[in-house]
């Protein structure tokens, strides 16, 4: 066989396999995942799976306000298990669970999963999102789960922009700046209560009497 032969043929063989581990990926539990690239935070701790595990905080690094933890915990027990916490080793920062539901535990279904972050969906919030946290860092996490128990693992440190915007923090809102006569809602160069003299001396003025400053017209008898 010529060399040109057994290049092709080798280049068709790794096409194969590469078709075939895409198939196998998207065939077992991976396919349910945030779609987060693949290289993000996962382990396995017993039954538990944790899966695309990331931080996410403010979109700029002057903007206060939380971050967020978001990923996929995975159940491959037969007993339901509860999230009780997660926790920032060596750090005294609390993370806020919530259900999907808005109130109650954060349950992982026996052979299901859970999703955190998102729309609709469980999440983890860290009210003081700068507090001890870094962009581009890896953050070592612990997740606590009611029969599993401790499941650490390192996740990314990324800001609320691109792919990541719609599974980031809510911003804090835009504070107003006051207007250019240090009165909120005041036209530049108008003092707000010049203006509303002006009007309330308009509004003020008889119907069909003449407004203050104009000429009286003279009336001639037999004209």
């Amino acid at each position: 066989m010529s060399s040109s032969l057994r290049r092709g043929a080798l280049a068709a063989s790794a096409l194969v396999l590469s078709i075939a581990s895409l198939s196998a990926c998207a065939a077992g539990n991976d396919a349910q995942t945030l779609e987060v690239k693949p290289d993000n935070a996962a382990t396995s701790v017993g039954d538990i799976k944790l899966q695309n595990i990331t931080v996410i905080t403010q979109p700029n690094q002057d903007t206060t306000g939380p971050a967020v933890i978001t990923g996929q915990i995975f159940n491959n027990g037969r007993k339901d298990q509860t999230l009780r916490s997660i926790k920032l080793p060596g750090k005294d920062v609390a993370v806020k669970l919530t259900s999907a539901k808005g109130a109650g535990d954060v349950v992982v279904p026996a052979g299901g999963s859970v999703l955190l972050g998102g729309k609709g969906n469980a999440s983890a919030v860290l009210p003081k999102g700068r507090e001890g946290i870094k962009d581009g860092a890896s953050q070592p996490l612990t997740f606590n789960l009611s029969s599993t128990g401790d499941v650490k693992i390192a996740a990314f440190v990324v800001p609320a922009t691109s792919y990541f915007k719609e599974w980031g923090p809510e911003q804090a809102p835009a504070q107003s700046k006051p207007g250019a006569s240090g009165e909120p809602g005041a036209p530049s160069g108008a003092p707000a209560s010049a203006s509303a003299s002006a009007s309330a001396s308009a509004s003020a003025s008889p119907s069909g009497q003449p407004k203050p400053g104009a000429a009286a017209q003279p009336q001639h008898a037999g004209h």
